[in-house]
């Protein structure tokens, strides 16, 4: 199973990235730009203790994207 949840922006994202490893999740895709998305698109994945993925993902505009 996968779940996905939107962050309000990149800090939150990598702070439950953080939150979600320190309680034992397992690192999938670090936080970071996916430019193929678009270029504000922010994301990071993880699996949690059961195996289940979770995909964290931001896409404010006003916040600095991939394109610099």
């Amino acid at each position: 199973m996968m779940v996905a949840s939107k962050a309000h922006n990149q800090r939150m994202l990598h702070d439950l990235h953080d939150a979600a490893l320190a309680a034992g999740g397992f690192d999938k895709d670090q936080p970071g730009c996916r430019d193929v998305y678009r270029p504000q698109f922010y994301s990071g994945c993880l699996r949690n203790l059961h195996g289940n993925k979770i995909a964290l993902f931001s896409a404010d505009y006003s916040e600095p994207g991939c394109d610099g």
